[in-house]
């Protein structure tokens, strides 16, 4: 007999004084019609419109936390803390699922009867703050991710990578602007088995943290990837970044 999977999704919502755009980001997550999925909120103490916000959807989300901290990957680290799902998904404010099924049709690409994947991932569309598409990540995700296919750079987008709880590290705050990029290379390094949903799975707002710090974030990057990769890899990688942008051009 067929018995397709029902994992359960932790998805986590870190914000802050991000009343305009978070509304959004909580609404994509309660109309899911997947659902397997507990929702957790952890806002780093707005002054602006967000817990009013937060308190009108207060009965669809599991979990918030409302108190200073050290930043966004520390806020993440205690969304972790309490996550109880299968999978963790991390949708900051601004970003949403591309669909209502979203969830749904990622779950039933997965096959029946067989072990989960230590990580789902996908696409991912660039929109404005209206919703309107922009354009496709300019990366997009490779037909098989191992950790070492982001040598190339993060192949998939941090939003639209979905691994297993239990063996998801913390942050490590040493990166302000990256630690996702690193992040995603230490889970795929203990991953045995990854999934390709070949979907669309997250519109990300096109703009953000690491947008507006472009340069640190790059400068952070390279560190991670010599960690990593070694510097002589991650030396030849740049130079063929710097073609790859020529001939795109």
């Amino acid at each position: 007999m067929y018995h397709h999977p029902t994992p359960r999704f932790s998805v986590i919502t870190v914000t802050y004084n991000a009343a305009d755009v978070l509304e959004d980001t909580i609404q994509s997550v309660i109309t899911q019609t997947y659902h397997h999925v507990e929702y957790i909120i952890i806002d780093g103490g707005s002054t602006d419109g967000t817990l009013g916000i937060i308190r009108r959807y207060r009965d669809r989300i599991a979990c918030v936390v409302s108190e200073r901290d050290r930043g966004l990957y520390d806020a993440m680290n205690k969304g972790m803390a309490r996550a109880t799902g299968d999978y963790l998904i991390f949708l900051n404010a601004g970003d949403s699922f591309h669909e209502d099924d979203t969830l749904l049709h990622a779950v039933h690409s997965l096959a029946g009867g067989e072990e989960l994947p230590d990580v789902i991932y996908g696409e991912t569309e660039l929109v404005d703050r209206e919703g309107h598409f922009v354009r496709m990540r300019r990366l997009s995700a490779p037909r098989r991710l191992t950790w070492r296919s982001f040598r190339q750079g993060m192949l998939v987008c941090h939003q639209a990578f979905w691994p297993k709880a239990e063996i998801a590290p913390q942050y490590d705050l040493r990166y302000r602007f990256s630690a996702d990029f690193d992040w995603c290379i230490r889970i795929l390094k203990q991953a045995k088995a990854t999934h390709n949903t070949r979907l669309t799975l997250i519109d990300y707002l096109d703009e953000g943290l690491t947008t507006r710090n472009h340069r640190a974030s790059l400068l952070e990057r390279f560190r991670i990837m010599a960690h990593h990769y070694g510097w002589a890899c991650t030396l030849l990688c740049h130079a063929w970044f710097v073609v790859r942008a020529a001939i795109k051009k």
